[in-house]
């Protein structure tokens, strides 16, 4: 099969706008499914609308910012969309963050206003918490709303103003969030990568709304008036297969761990999955092999996105188009340039291995408030034009595709959530045992990758198990450590680089 071709967008419109235009040529149509709850477009727009007011109400000025923190709920969207009507930049955090992660990244945002639900712990701040769930202790979101029929005043959205805010992972001390500006998400949206949407659309998305993982699905879909339905709760393969069947989902977005599980369910071929038109990948690495087994058994098309939250470059991979490229990410999308550096920035020859850099229309501003770690993540060409850094190494193939050869900067992705080794080694090196440290990744049957520490113990440290306890109780879910050995002596390279393949594959030996 050929990949579908989305419905074209204009050259730039704020989303705000669009789902008013929606709503007014469709009112009755769904918007949003979350279970028994539906909302359509016309009672989604009404909502938006005393989102911004309120916020406006409030003196929340565009470009400030607002958090949200929660598991996926009608709720959660309604106050995203609502912010990007009254021109505030979102920062949807991580639920599985410790409190003071979370504390520290509301911190960092600047944020106005905290949406949260129980999920999210209490937190020592100045900034007012609304519950977005109702949960005793703080201001109920259906009280904090504007009143029924509240228009907010009109905002002219420019593209260069921050969408979001995101935080790509859990962090010790000073968080990192990714500035994404409205060009940018109108850059996802556009026809490039958006893989097919239309109005009748049904994105079936089933990880976590404070992911780019999940965004880059979604917005496609409201962009032209189609329909986002969110499931509920941790992922279960046989409730995604039921909501699937149920709903005729025409688009889905899953990390390889959520295809493995369900490509293994032992239901998974007696459910009708003939109305998927586009399903994606993206966040971690995904086996030539399941993805032959996806192309084989589910029906539609399969493409594999290759890039970052941080945006620049991004490869794709229809991979319904080229089953035979399957061990690749793809070629860079229309528009996008992708090229390989050395050590020292220049630019390798045809066929040679190097980082991968990349420039496009979807590009981050910087990590907020960091501007020395901004320019450590970008790199410029003799032009003197901008590209963003990955960290990984690859090549391209004869025929332009990419071959990823090694891990962005040894970071661990477990279950399509990334996890910086650097932040585990620094927590594992509060406690006066560990005299060095280096986290990995080993492989895991559920979540495709978990961290592992490597320690070289003090004197009289006591068991790994228990300072893998110890460790894990100060470390975020989506962080904690399934193992932790002593070693001797880390592994080095001349330059004292520690050698973390040797690592892991004395691991796994």
């Amino acid at each position: 099969m050929s990949t579908p071709t989305a419905t074209p967008l204009p050259p730039f419109r704020a989303l705000g706008d669009l789902v008013r235009e929606h709503a007014a040529a469709r009112p009755w149509h769904a918007a949003f499914v979350q279970g028994d709850r539906r909302l359509t477009w016309g009672e989604l727009d009404e909502l938006v609308d005393r989102v911004a007011a309120a916020l406006q109400r409030d003196g929340v000025l565009p470009r400030q910012s607002i958090a949200i923190s929660g598991s996926n709920s009608l709720e959660y969207a309604t106050l995203f969309l609502g912010g990007l009507r009254a021109g505030v930049a979102v920062a949807p955090l991580p639920t599985g963050a410790t409190r003071e992660q979370l504390a520290g990244m509301v911190a960092d945002c600047g944020a106005r206003l905290l949406f949260a639900d129980a999920t999210v712990p209490p937190l020592d701040l100045p900034t007012p918490r609304i519950a977005m769930d109702g949960s005793p202790g703080h201001r109920p979101l259906q009280d904090w709303l504007a009143p029924a029929g509240a228009r907010p005043q009109p905002v002219t959205v420019q593209p260069d103003w921050p969408f979001n805010i995101i935080y790509s992972s859990g962090t010790t001390g000073t968080p990192k969030g990714i500035v994404q500006p409205h060009g940018m998400r109108w850059a996802h949206m556009g026809r490039a990568e958006a893989g097919g949407y239309g109005p009748q659309s049904v994105a079936l998305l089933a990880t976590s709304l404070c992911s780019n993982t999940t965004l880059v699905c979604g917005f496609p879909a409201l962009s032209r008036g189609g329909t986002v339905v969110l499931t509920e709760g941790r992922f279960d393969p046989l409730a995604y297969l039921e909501i699937a069947e149920r709903e005729r989902a025409t688009h889905t977005m899953l990390v390889p761990v959520q295809y493995q599980r369900l490509m293994a369910h032992p239901d998974f071929d007696r459910f009708d999955l003939s109305s998927f038109a586009m399903k994606f990948c993206t966040s971690a690495p995904f086996s030539a092999a399941l993805k032959a087994d996806i192309l084989r058994r589910w029906p539609g098309g399969l493409t594999e996105y290759y890039g970052m939250t941080e945006g620049g470059g991004t490869c794709m991979l229809a991979a319904h188009e080229f089953p035979d490229k399957l061990h690749t990410v793809g070629k860079p999308a229309e528009g996008h340039d992708i090229r390989l550096v050395d050590e020292d920035g220049v630019e390798v020859a045809p066929g040679e291995m190097g980082e991968v850099v990349g420039r496009s229309g979807a590009m981050m501003t910087g990590y907020h408030g960091q501007p020395l770690k901004t320019r450590e993540a970008e790199w410029y060409d003799a032009a003197g034009n901008r590209f963003i850094r990955t960290g990984d190494v690859g090549r391209f193939d004869e025929d332009g595709f990419l071959v990823l050869m090694d891990r962005r900067k040894d970071m661990v992705i477990s279950g399509g959530f990334n996890i910086y080794p650097s932040d585990l080694e620094a927590v594992l090196r509060e406690h006066p045992a560990v005299a060095d440290v280096a986290v990995i990744g080993i492989p895991s049957p559920e979540w495709g990758e978990s961290p592992a520490a490597w320690v070289v113990p003090a004197p009289d440290a006591p068991e790994p198990e228990l300072l893998r306890q110890w460790a894990n109780a100060k470390l975020g879910k989506t962080q904690r450590l399934a193992g932790v050995r002593y070693i001797d002596e880390l592994p080095r390279s001349d330059i004292g680089k520690v050698l973390k393949r040797q690592l892991r594959e004395r691991w796994a030996a």
